[in-house]
């Protein structure tokens, strides 16, 4: 793996855009460590740019003139991988198909009416670049190619002969950068009789989680929801936290039902991880799977400790697979993960510590 301190990050701004890309050009250039290598005005424009200058993370624009987004995806993907940080307005869904074809994250851009909120996506997209310029190439083709298998791939099955090592009434997923693949893999693979709900706080802006939600649900053979506040938790069900809130868990007499709580200006991780384990830890002491997947940062690591000293399961993805080791390793170091795991082994873990 690349030692980011030891050369600069070469990047590559491709956005049919002239504002975009002078603004973006301006808030990278502005970081010691960034070289912009260039600007690319739609795919074409981009594949000679990456013939060119060999550059070590892209920032693409999707909807674009002649040659699209997705098309140099497909093309990048084939001829030469490079980590791809993807921009799309809110309001669409073709950030998952981006991501489904290589690209490894994305951010929110703003519409052209508020042009100038973009400047508030600055140290969000600096952070993102810097994580994935350290990212093998191996192991972003190997993450589409697990991504497709999960969807082929049969269910684990529920052995429902077995008896249960521990009373797990409740798995909760955290991530971030990387983590709609890896989510994806994990719930598209559980089998339709899965027998306790599951939480998923991944961070992700407001706008992109109901499309999320919706992808997951047509993958999957369990229902998956994005969360509403008041939700009782069901069987089987997989809720998606909104992008802007934090979930919590409230007891009631019916069962138990999701709280969503606005985000703070203060907030470094929205949604954030740690609320939702302990929260979960809260209302099921001792029955709580936690599980960590890739991603920047720290989130998760005081709420794992909580599931861990209250009784409950916690299982990190390995280096080997997670497109970014921050919060896992965090967790792992803490001392408070029971077993990590490569991404393809993680939904057997969890089918195997829920029923068997």
């Amino acid at each position: 793996m690349k030692n980011i301190s030891d050369k600069k990050i070469r990047v590559l701004i491709v956005d049919d855009s002239a504002f975009y890309r002078q603004t973006l050009s301006t808030m990278l250039s502005s970081m010691p460590n960034i070289e912009i290598v260039g600007t690319a005005r739609d795919g074409a424009d981009a594949i000679m740019m990456v013939s060119k200058h060999h550059p070590d993370v892209i920032t693409l624009d999707l909807e674009m003139p002649k040659v699209d987004g997705f098309v140099f995806l497909r093309w990048l993907l084939k001829n030469s991988p490079i980590p791809v940080v993807v921009s799309s307005q809110s309001d669409q869904a073709n950030v998952f198909k981006a991501l489904e074809l290589g690209a490894v994250d994305f951010i929110a851009k703003p519409t052209q009416q508020a042009s100038l909120q973009i400047l508030e996506i600055r140290e969000e997209l600096i952070s993102k670049i810097t994580a994935i310029s350290c990212v093998p190439i191996e192991r972003l083709l190997s993450r589409v190619s697990l991504q497709k298998e999960s969807v082929n791939r049969p269910a684990y099955p529920v052995r429902r002969e077995a008896k249960k090592i521990e009373d797990i009434q409740l798995v909760a997923i955290g991530a971030s950068t990387g983590g709609p693949t890896a989510v994806q893999a994990i719930v598209a693979q559980l089998p339709e009789d899965f027998p306790v709900p599951m939480i998923v706080s991944q961070h992700m802006p407001p706008g992109f989680t109901q499309y999320f939600a919706e992808r997951l649900n047509k993958l999957s053979r369990v229902t998956v929801l994005e969360a509403r506040h008041g939700d009782l938790l069901g069987q089987g069900h997989v809720y998606i936290c909104p992008g802007g809130y934090h979930m919590a868990l409230l007891k009631v007499k019916e069962g138990v039902r999701i709280q969503l709580n606005l985000k703070q200006d203060a907030d470094r991780y929205v949604p954030s991880v740690d609320q939702m384990f302990l929260s979960a830890n809260d209302i099921y002491p001792g029955c709580v799977l936690g599980v960590i997947l890739t991603g920047m940062g720290n989130d998760g690591k005081m709420g794992m400790r909580k599931i861990k000293e209250g009784g409950g399961q916690t299982i990190a993805e390995s280096e080997e697979t997670a497109v970014v080791f921050g919060m896992p390793k965090e967790a792992i170091t803490e001392g408070v993960v029971d077993k990590v795991l490569p991404l393809p082994q993680i939904c057997q873990e969890i089918v195997r510590r829920v029923l068997s």
